[in-house]
């Protein structure tokens, strides 16, 4: 990596780490080493840096790489026009801040013709200068040495007025007073437009017809509810400053006049200064300040997505038990699938139970079959349409057949995302002779045992769990939830003789690649037997086998470590420790006495210090730790089905669906999620939801407000246990 002295040194300062750790994690991201793999086994090199700082300094190193390519430009650029200078390209090489950088850049930026271009061409520049000089007490007598062709003394002024209106623009201090006006004060102003006013479409955005609100204190959602309310052509949307101040302030940092005269130019100036603030400035700066605070809005929202999904996906798994999954419905039936322990479609039918078909005895009789033949030790029943009935009508036909037998257990399953698996080319390949009724309700069985492995099939926009995720910048969100996934993957650890292509693509180091040459080389040769194995499969070489080998788990390795997260480069270290202990590997996991005569300072080399041997004796003592929760049974309280069932002041169970940072969304079973707002959930100031609430937590609330025409429901968790 070019420059890397330089970016150590600045991203040293910005984030606060000190500098021999940010080159290191910069040469080994140079080096190919993913995030995961650097955060897991190479602590000693970074001095322990977890995941969330290495992305930090990943993601300021491809912000400066971006910054370097764009100051190639601009001198390139300027060379070529013949207008650099030692002074100005020491400039362009110092600086490492975008808007600096383009600030210096735009006298020299090439731009379209401008009525300054014109003056200048008209050779009007010398008299701007007069008038900036302000020594001439007679500016249209001093403008008639520049009368040609024709042209009136009035333009020549003009012209030089626009010449002097484009130099304010492009001045460097100009800019940074406007900047810092809009910085303090600055309010975003949002307006109707008359002709949408009395739409349907645009109720939702009946709190921003008349807004206004200092713009630093604008919160990243009503931000982007605004956005989206101008790209609907439903809001005109600006950012205002006091004008009159700004162009004063702009005016008095003019050169003073002489002593005597240049009072005629003062005016000429005073106004070229205004038009150039109004003209040029203004809008610059208000379109740079919307970028800015939308970027500032999309980090939010990302961040708060990524969050989401990464609690989604390290949702408790049931593991692997025979399920049958639900797809509940009323009109078209309810699809049912019968799954093996591995996930396999076993069987698949549709059930009538409800109106209008109402089959309901040839439906307990269908159900009670398929439970008995396929020996189902789980129902997952999907949380759409039809939900609360389905279940209600699982549990009776459980009390009939159960007569002091055990019954599986029923979990309601979130169906975001599911129709999108059903029609995908993914779920297409898995069951090409199936509709996608069949494989929406094989989606939510496998959910429910494990909940990452199905899900990283679905496109995470699609899950459901985002704030304006189809607003925010779609490079941006597919970088940070592409990051989510890896991350939580490579946390859980991957089944090598079990993983799907889909979910092998995230491990450290493959990619969809050498994801489906595993899945081959397993089809071929059958289950892997060790991880050196992996070696064999055509393409993964030993960097991809350096960064995929800790995270991949094979539960009947021969050799225990083979199933734990230590690393195949460590493992001469913990045989080396059992033969100190006269025991095996296995005696050495299996019995705590001999993992506690270890002194993990005689251990101690060049390549592995103190924390990688830390982590080998945690790893020891559990190996192969699923690191999520257990799973949780629930249920929605009975007297409530419908929105028109709720009443102020009534305390319900219910699931946490998604969270925002305005507050959270809380399932009650009335097929409308109810809003717990940032300031009910808690008996104390809250900044961050996370910090109180967590997703598919089972929570309980009062319901406060119910807003039938806008279909809202408001919750509170205050003082609630």
């Amino acid at each position: 990596m070019e420059n890397i002295k330089i970016f150590t040194k600045l991203i040293s300062t910005e984030l606060h780490i000190q500098e021999h750790a940010v080159e290191n994690t910069l040469k080994l991201l140079d080096e190919g080493c993913t995030i995961p793999f650097i955060s897991r086994y190479r602590k000693e090199r970074t001095g322990g840096l977890d995941e969330v700082q290495i992305t930090a300094i990943s993601d300021r190193a491809e912000r400066l790489q971006e910054i370097a390519k764009r100051k190639e430009t601009i001198v390139k650029t300027i060379n070529e026009q013949q207008k650099m200078t030692p002074d100005l390209e020491k400039r362009i090489n110092d600086c490492w801040e975008l808007t600096t950088l383009e600030d210096i850049y735009l006298p020299y930026k090439p731009k379209r013709r401008t009525r300054a271009q014109v003056a200048r061409e008209q050779g009007l520049e010398p008299l701007a200068t007069i008038l900036l000089m302000q020594r001439e007490p007679n500016p249209e007598r001093a403008a008639q040495r520049f009368v040609r062709d024709g042209l009136p003394i009035a333009d020549c002024l003009t012209g030089a007025q626009d010449i002097i209106a484009e130099q304010v623009s492009e001045d460097e201090r100009s800019r940074n007073q406007i900047r810092g006006a809009f910085r303090r004060e600055a309010f975003i102003v949002s307006k109707v437009i008359k002709a949408k006013k009395d739409t349907d479409e645009a109720q939702k955005y009946s709190d921003y017809f008349d807004w206004e609100e200092p713009l630093k204190r604008c919160s990243s959602h009503r931000l982007l509810a605004m956005r989206r309310g101008e790209s609907e052509g439903i809001l005109r949307i600006s950012l205002t400053i006091d004008d009159d101040e700004a162009v004063s302030r702009l005016q008095r940092s003019l050169p003073p006049p002489p002593p005597r005269g240049g009072g005629a130019c003062r005016r000429l100036l005073e106004e070229a200064v205004e038009d150039g603030y109004k003209r040029l400035l203004l809008p610059s700066i208000e379109t740079e300040f919307a970028r800015i605070s939308k970027e500032r809005a999309d980090e939010e929202a990302i961040k708060v997505f990524s969050e989401n999904l990464r609690q989604l996906l390290l949702g408790a798994p049931l593991g692997q038990k025979r399920v049958m999954g639900i797809d509940p419905g009323f009109r078209t039936g309810c699809k049912v699938v019968c799954l093996d322990a591995q996930g396999n479609l076993l069987h698949h039918e549709a059930i009538f139970p409800h109106p209008p078909v109402n089959h309901r005895m040839q439906a307990v009789v269908h159900l009670q079959e398929m439970l008995k033949k396929f020996q189902i030790e789980a129902i997952a029943i999907g949380n759409g349409t039809a939900s609360r009935e389905t279940r209600s009508f699982v549990e009776d036909t459980l009390k009939e057949m159960g007569q002091g037998k055990p019954t599986p257990t029923v979990f309601v399953v979130s169906e975001d995302g599911a129709s999108v698996y059903s029609a995908s080319k993914v779920a297409r390949d898995e069951f090409p002779d199936e509709d996608v009724t069949v494989r929406g309700a094989v989606s939510i069985g496998r959910r429910l045992m494990d909940p990452l492995a199905e899900l990283v099939k679905i496109d995470p926009k699609s899950i459901g769990v985002g704030q304006y995720q189809h607003d925010v910048d779609q490079t941006q969100l597919k970088h940070s939830l592409d990051q989510t996934v890896e991350s939580c993957v490579n946390l859980v650890g991957v089944n090598l003789n079990t993983a799907s292509q889909h979910l092998l693509t995230y491990v450290s180091g493959l990619g969809p690649t050498l994801a489906q040459n595993i899945v081959d080389y397993r089809k071929e040769h059958g289950a892997f037997t060790s991880r050196a194995q992996l070696k064999k499969v055509p393409r993964l070489g030993p960097a991809a086998y350096q960064q995929c080998a800790g995270f991949l788990r094979i539960p009947d390795a021969k050799n225990p470590l083979d199933n734990s997260a230590v690393h195949p480069e460590s493992y001469a270290v913990v045989e080396q420790m059992a033969k100190d202990c006269h025991c095996t590997v296995s005696d050495l996991i299996n019995k705590k006495e001999l993992r506690e005569k270890i002194d993990i300072q005689r251990y101690v080399t060049k390549e592995i210090g103190l924390p990688t041997l830390t982590d080998i004796m945690k790893e020891l003592e559990k190996p192969g730790r699923d690191p999520r929760e257990q799973i949780e049974e629930f249920e929605f309280d009975a007297s409530v089905q419908a929105v028109e069932d709720l009443r102020e002041g009534m305390e319900l169970p219910g699931i946490v669906t998604n969270i925002t940072n305005f507050g959270a969304f809380v399932d009650i079973g009335v097929h409308q999620d109810g809003l717990v707002h940032v300031s009910q959930l808690a008996n104390r100031y809250v900044s961050d939801p996370t910090q109180v609430v967590h997703l598919h937590q089972h929570v309980r609330v009062r319901v406060i407000d119910i807003d039938l025409r806008r279909n809202r429901i408001s919750l509170s968790m205050k003082g609630m246990k």
